[in-house]
């Protein structure tokens, strides 16, 4: 008899044998999954990965009120509490903090750039593709979560979000991130992971206030329906969600309201210096049902986003953010439910639909309705509800293939629907990517023609036909993507800036929310080649969708900025502009606080005449800058007195350009 000895390995041989254990784990997945799932899921990824990271920093600074109050937070721990938008605390963003924390945080650990604000936004889209994934296979199975992913990824409205700095891109993760808790709670029967999803809803009202509530009449139905443990534990769980949402959303609110007024800057926004003034006004209430002011029927009145009605999300305003999946969406919400009609109370894949058709419904109807101020970007919190119903509903469609040759038709005829409807919203920016909606209609009818072939009964169990059927799907499938993915590719192209951006070619830009003209050309990390602004953006802008006035080159701007930073002094302040549309590049460039009269728009009751004058006489003020937007913005704030206070009292400053907007008010007070 002979004994075979195995070799000993060696420490480091047997520590790269279990290096490599651990990757081909991660790269196989599970060993109850089919081998395909992992590597699947890791492609998902890298697309979002590129779509997002490629070329990130084309926009530079993107929407410099946030980059600026980014900056801030990263000089002062009071401002990145507060949201500030300059390191001294004069006034806050219109927005709750929590964006601005994160990349503040950024800011502070890699310094200040373009690079270092953008990409925790574009962590947090591939983030939310996948955990969408990995919410949608719990209920539907990883070919949904596959399809869903791409759809995801593809959406034009998230290629631009997740490359740009408003704080949509984390409310859209946060949301995401609450819906895969909730999955867990309904499976469970738990109240402690639906006290999570309600936390992390909480988490989304930090971010922008009301729009992270349009989730909740969704949630409550799944677990009030759907979640497997009797009525009275859902009941509580319900009672217990409330709680924690109120909870984890009203700390930061009440820490605010109890602070005396000295003792915290001023709430952007706001015309008494509330939170609870944003939330029920401007940022809240007053941009779903209208009202004065510039968040309600004030500037625009929802004007970016088009007119009022059931068919806004398809108009020349919002079509290229979202639009191209919506059809396929619904048909697939209506064709799950009744494919699940028979189904137990507590089937995750009922709570899915559920789940994401709430989400879709709610959130699409009140976009649709809105009279307030509504910017076609917001639509980005439709695209996980839009990518789950689709990836749902399509292997729902094709698993009623094995029972029904019908079913397999049908995918193709999906596809080839949204193929075309694709086509036809490309149609609408005449020029761009011409052949790409005919070459997605003839891919999608091979695809079709192909399924019609091979989906009879007598061939279901031929291994040939089952191999071309997922063939065929899979060719129809990337043909209603060609669409949006034209888009999407476009986009990652394109410098964006302001307040409003847009997806795509940009055939219906409405511009809104700039800098000084000019500034682009010397901020640091923030300028386009050349200095110029790309995207036929107005001079002004950082890029498409920018606005603003501003001084007249780059040059003169660089001339004033090197005078303001050496002759600074003790002031707290650099200098005051009339709005943080001015006030954000200069304090980009200059690394230092800037006074934003005003906030966003110029029409914030701050500071008052007095209060200027007492900043002035005590040293913590110097200069101010009276240009572009003038004496009240374009928010409609009576703003005049302090302006006509500036030009009859302090001096312009000769300080070697041709431009006479800047005052020194020293001594002046």
């Amino acid at each position: 008899m002979t004994t075979v000895l195995e070799p000993t390995l060696t420490p480091s041989a047997r520590w790269f044998a279990g290096v490599r254990g651990r990757l081909l784990g991660m790269v196989r997945g599970r060993s109850d999954e089919a081998l395909w799932v992992r590597p699947a899921f890791l492609g998902v990824l890298a697309l979002a990965a590129v779509l997002y990271v490629w070329n990130l920093t084309v926009s530079g600074y993107a929407n410099t009120y946030y980059s600026a109050a980014a900056l801030a937070g990263s000089q002062s721990w009071s401002a990145w509490f507060f949201g500030s938008f300059d390191a001294n605390n004069f006034i806050t963003v219109d927005k709750p903090p929590l964006s601005t924390m994160v990349m503040g945080l950024s800011v502070r650990i890699f310094g200040l750039s373009a690079w270092s604000i953008l990409l925790p936004e574009a962590l947090v889209g591939v983030g939310t593709v996948g955990v969408l994934f990995l919410t949608v296979k719990r209920s539907f199975g990883p070919a949904a979560a596959v399809i869903a992913g791409a759809v995801m990824a593809l959406t034009p409205a998230a290629v631009m979000i997740f490359r740009f700095n408003n704080p949509d891109a984390l409310l859209t993760f946060l949301l995401v991130v609450s819906a895969w808790a909730l999955l867990r709670a309904v499976d469970k029967g738990s109240l402690r992971w639906m006290a999570v999803a309600a936390s992390l809803v909480g988490l989304a009202f930090l971010t922008k206030y009301l729009q992270a509530y349009l989730v909740l009449p969704g949630y409550a139905l799944v677990f009030g329906f759907s979640a497997d443990t009797t009525l009275r534990r859902r009941l509580i769980g319900l009672g217990l969600a409330l709680v924690a949402v109120f909870v984890t959303s009203g700390w930061w609110v009440a820490i605010v309201e109890m602070l005396p007024i000295g003792g915290k800057p001023f709430i952007g926004g706001s015309t008494t210096g509330s939170p609870l003034d944003l939330i029920f006004g401007y940022d809240g209430l007053g941009r779903i049902f209208g009202g004065s002011g510039p968040g309600g029927g004030g500037f625009g009145g929802g004007g970016f986003s088009g007119e009022v009605g059931p068919l806004r999300l398809f108009n020349d305003q919002m079509f290229g953010e979202i639009a191209w999946f919506i059809p396929l969406a619904l048909v697939c919400l209506v064709v799950g439910l009744w494919r699940r009609r028979w189904a137990a109370r507590t089937d995750l894949a009922v709570a899915g639909y559920l789940l994401w058709g709430g989400w879709f419904v709610v959130t699409a109807i009140v976009f649709s309705y809105m009279s307030g101020v509504i910017h076609s970007y917001y639509a980005v919190a439709l695209a996980p509800a839009i990518a789950a119903l689709v990836g749902a509903g399509l292997v729902d469609l094709w698993g009623a293939r094995l029972r029904l040759w019908l079913g397999g038709v049908a995918v193709g005829v999906a596809c080839l629907a949204t193929a075309w409807f694709g086509w036809q919203l490309l149609d609408r920016t005449p020029g761009f990517a011409a052949g790409v909606g005919p070459a997605g209609v003839v891919a999608a009818l091979v695809a079709t023609l192909a399924l019609v072939a091979v989906s009879a009964p007598q061939l279901s169990k031929n291994a040939m036909a089952r191999r071309i059927a997922l063939g065929a799907a899979a060719l129809g499938l990337g043909a209603a993507l060609l669409a949006p993915a034209a888009y999407a590719v476009e986009t990652m192209q394109t410098a964006y800036g302001g307040g409003d951006p847009h997806p795509g070619p940009g055939a219906a830009s409405s511009q809104f929310g700039g800098g000084l003209a000019g500034l682009a050309g010397i901020v640091p990390g923030g300028g386009f080649p050349g200095g110029g602004l790309p995207g036929g953006g107005l001079p002004g802008g950082g890029g498409r969708g920018g606005f603003g006035g501003g001084l007249a080159t780059g040059a003169e701007n660089e001339v004033m900025l090197d005078y303001l930073v050496a002759n600074r002094g003790n002031a707290a302040w650099i200098v005051a502009a009339n709005s943080s549309q001015q006030a954000g590049t200069i304090e980009l460039a200059t690394g230092l606080p800037v006074m934003a009269m005003g906030g966003f728009t110029g029409s914030d009751p701050t500071p008052t005449l007095d209060q200027l004058k007492s900043y002035v006489a005590s040293g913590k003020l110097r200069f101010v800058l009276v240009d572009g937007l003038g004496g009240g913005g374009f928010g409609g704030g009576d703003t005049t007195d302090r302006t006509s206070w500036v030009t009859s009292t302090c001096k312009v400053v000769d300080y070697g350009g041709s431009s006479s907007s800047l005052y020194d008010c020293a001594g002046a007070a």
